[in-house]
């Protein structure tokens, strides 16, 4: 009996100590609000839809402390549709990020399927966090996130850190670089001021006739003057294409950076270049309520009339410390020859489309409510 004592005292020793050198934390969110959009046209289209500040998700992160300075790391993340249970990604178990990583003294690698720095420095662009039907610069469409992506962060030294990423096209013969996708990043905070860039670019496959690089940089400054913060952000890039759902509604560089979503290089599109100018406040009424407002253009600097322009009122309420109601209201006018639609952090199931985008002016409205766990 003694025996049995001592040996169950010692696997609830070591079962402490591993506890305390590595965890594993469940988290998500659900994100749930109603949307209404009208169009010029007389067409309008109303819908419970997922996702307009996050997507809803389940994720899986930990760490193991291996001692001076040292950690692995990981994330695994899938993104769902509360609406319907579905997985937001039927090519992807966890579509969001899949990764490992060790983080040490001199800063943090990472191998796997990560998110973009654009995507991170989401809550740098402006109010609503880039992601609601307002956001001119989400309109256009955000890279987010790659397969076979190698990366490194360095520390914050003197307010800077860098950041650099390395998606690999995996293409038969192709070397290294071939089809690869590259990202950059530096971000500055100094008290209330924060500034940077992040960017990407994107070889085409070697076959292709149009060996035009797909880029996309974003140049954005913040100002937090107390009670509420300002935005500038700018970005240029030639991502983006026509498809079904209008005639500047896609992209030319896919999300999955594989031999079969590359960036093909027979899009002439690619030698279109979009610049977008984008300015947002907001301000906290209180210590639950902020409000914001944006305007933000899209300007077709090959003037072909395939910009943009539009705007949003917004407010947010902070119900508890995971739980937040909100509300916006949005306008977007396309020129005569764009075609694009108001997105979300995930895309409207209940949206406009063709003649009914394409050269119109879109309204919407959306009120919900995302919790955190």
């Amino acid at each position: 009996m003694n025996k049995k004592i001592i040996a169950a005292a010692a696997i609830a020793a070591c079962s402490s100590v591993s506890q305390a050198q590595s965890n594993v934390t469940i988290y998500g969110d659900i994100d749930q609000y109603i949307g209404y959009i009208s169009s010029s046209s007389g067409k309008n289209v109303i819908g419970l839809n997922d996702g307009s500040i996050l997507r809803s998700r389940l994720g899986f992160r930990g760490t193991e402390e291996l001692g001076h300075g040292y950690q692995v790391k990981y994330t695994l993340e899938q993104g769902l549709n509360a609406g319907t249970g579905a997985s937001a990604d039927s090519n992807h178990l966890f579509d969001r990020q899949a990764w490992v990583g060790i983080s040490t003294p001199v800063g943090e690698f990472r191998l796997g399927r990560q998110n973009t720095e654009i995507f991170y420095i989401g809550g740098a662009i402006d109010y609503t966090d880039r992601t609601t039907f307002g956001s001119v610069i989400n309109t256009f469409g955000v890279p987010s996130r790659y397969d076979n992506d190698i990366s490194y962060k360095s520390p914050r030294i003197a307010g800077f850190q860098g950041v650099a990423h390395y998606a690999l096209g995996e293409q038969a013969g192709g070397g290294l670089s071939q089809s690869a996708v590259v990202q950059l990043a530096l971000d500055y905070t100094n008290g209330p001021y924060r500034a940077g860039y992040a960017g990407l670019s994107a070889k085409p496959a070697p076959t292709g006739t149009v060996q035009e690089k797909i880029v996309y940089h974003n140049l954005y400054a913040d100002y937090e003057y107390g009670s509420g913060k300002v935005y500038v952000a700018y970005v240029r890039s030639n991502n983006v294409t026509s498809n079904a759902n209008g005639l500047t509604a896609g992209t030319i560089l896919s999300n999955i950076a594989n031999p079969n979503n590359l960036v093909a290089g027979t899009d002439k599109n690619a030698y279109r270049y979009f610049n977008i100018y984008q300015l947002s406040a907001d301000y906290r009424i209180s210590s639950q309520v902020r409000v914001g407002a944006l305007y933000g253009v899209i300007k077709d600097t090959s003037d072909t009339s395939a910009g943009a322009k539009g705007g949003n009122i917004g407010v947010f309420y902070d119900l508890s410390k995971r739980t937040i109601l909100y509300s916006f209201a949005s306008v977007l006018t396309n020129q005569s020859n764009a075609g694009f639609r108001f997105s979300g952090s995930a895309g409207p199931t209940a949206n406009l489309a063709g003649a009914d985008v394409n050269g119109q002016r879109l309204s919407g409205v959306q009120a919900g409510v995302v919790h955190k766990f």
